[in-house]
């Protein structure tokens, strides 16, 4: 719909108010509601958001480090877009209209705000059409704990040991799911309402734990519909007395939650990953792609695994990566081929937890694999048959936040794919969650030291 339309639209529903978000570095939504008249005096401007959200982690503390936002700058406001293409209405939330926001326009422009994950995605899906004319379909899938808590519960037991919704290791059960089937059929339901559309929603291995697979569809419309799943899941869970949470490994005794990437590049309607001459059915542009992904990794991993717990889930023996390795449908190594029939034809990055930013995990897969492309790489690395974490000859994952961050803070390759302004904004973040976990004592260190040393 065009401005006009949206706005006749918001009259003939009788809307009072629009609520608009955009995506911290985090992923988290950060937004605001707004008057219907407000909101007609910015829908074909821009509008005042302060670039705190910028400049302060995930527990609203400003960085002491930053260089673009901080008390130095005086937190001034910076232009924010509304992108109409994203209007929805919130089922659970008396159908208030919603629409995101980024600090780009309708148009990538090189002013555009540097420090704005989803323009970072708009600016290398605008190179992948601009440059080599092409699409990208991607998804991505996410695993995630429930618990039968509330934030007030968690907050009085100082959130040690929650209480999952559910007991036991039951992935895949149908009588987990129908024992909450009031939760379970509204997370379907009122996300479709909501133009989140699900393919399917399971239980996975874990007390509580579920998945879900997005429908694939545009990488810019599945970042969003990803970034919006993540939140709705909460306010939906809400509703039923219930905490959801997509952080990477909440216990050390439990599989950790993943945030799969599946992606496609395409020519119109045809797959070019798909090839039905070669042997694994695999074109030399999939080769190329998943060799430029698999080499650009230790570059970009933070924004694979942005947070101090992100780590404690890529272990081995845990269904998440720790080697270098590709394979056809191995579900041990980092990038999972496969080539499947000529529409489905994909790659699964496996790296990403649910804890990341999906902005910045389908802008590294997309950007990663077009320096493949254009570098005409070789897809000279084997894959892995069997047991992906024995195989490590072609180097490891890095082991923690701060030496992954170090390695991207000094690679050219992560300034050639997203330029230095981000590249030090995003590794001063990093930097930033280091420190902070560091100086923090934890409830292992007092039970363990604290009446025997």
């Amino acid at each position: 719909m065009t401005n006009q339309q949206i706005i006749k639209h918001l009259q003939d529903i009788e809307a009072t108010k629009v609520k608009l978000a955009i995506t911290d570095i985090d992923g988290i939504l950060r937004g605001k509601v707004i008057s219907l008249d407000k909101f007609k005096a910015i829908i074909d401007g821009s509008f005042g958001f302060c670039n705190v959200v910028f400049g302060w982690d995930c527990a609203d503390v400003s960085y002491d480090n930053g260089t673009f936002s901080g008390w130095h700058t005086g937190y001034p406001d910076e232009p924010a877009f509304v992108d109409v293409d994203t209007f929805r209405t919130i089922p659970w939330d008396e159908d208030i209209p919603f629409f995101l926001a980024d600090f780009s326009g309708k148009k990538v422009k090189n002013n555009s705000l540097h420090v704005c994950p989803r323009t970072l995605l708009k600016k290398v899906k605008q190179e992948l059409e601009e440059e080599l004319g092409l699409t990208a379909n991607f998804s991505q899938e996410f695993e995630w704990f429930n618990f039968a808590e509330t934030p007030e519960t968690l907050k009085e037991k100082q959130f040690l040991s929650p209480t999952p919704m559910t007991p036991g290791m039951f992935g895949y059960s149908v009588l987990r799911s129908s024992q909450r089937s009031d939760f379970f059929n509204d997370l379907f339901d009122l996300l479709g309402e909501f133009d989140i559309p699900v393919e399917g929603i399971h239980t996975e291995t874990g007390p509580g734990v579920y998945e879900a697979a997005i429908a694939y569809g545009d990488i810019l419309e599945s970042a969003d519909r990803a970034v919006l799943f993540k939140s709705s899941v909460k306010e939906i869970a809400n509703k039923h007395g219930i905490i959801a949470s997509f952080m990477a490994k909440w216990n050390e005794n439990l599989p950790g939650c993943s945030g799969h990437v599946h992606q496609s590049l395409w020519d119109g309607d045809k797959n070019l990953f798909h090839d039905d001459k070669d042997k694994n059915k695999m074109s030399s542009v999939f080769k190329s792609y998943l060799a430029g992904q698999l080499h650009c990794l230790p570059h970009i991993l933070p924004m694979l695994a942005p947070n101090i717990n992100s780590f404690k889930r890529l272990v081995e023996g845990a269904w998440a990566p720790t080697t270098l390795t590709w394979g056809i449908d191995n579900r041990t190594v980092a990038l999972r081929a496969l080539p499947g029939g000529a529409k489905s034809c994909r790659l699964e990055n496996r790296v990403p937890g649910s804890d990341t930013n999906p902005y910045l995990v389908m802008a590294v897969c997309l950007a990663s694999g077009m320096y493949g492309i254009k570098n005409k790489m070789k897809l000279n690395q084997p894959p892995v048959e069997g047991n992906g974490y024995e195989v490590d000859k072609f180097g490891k994952l890095p082991a923690s936040l701060w030496d992954a961050t170090q390695q991207m803070k000094e690679s050219k390759i992560a300034k050639s794919l997203f330029r230095g302004k981000f590249v030090q904004h995003f590794c001063e973040t990093r930097e930033w969650e280091c420190r902070a976990h560091a100086k923090a004592v934890s409830n292992w260190e007092i039970e363990r030291y604290f009446e025997v040393i």
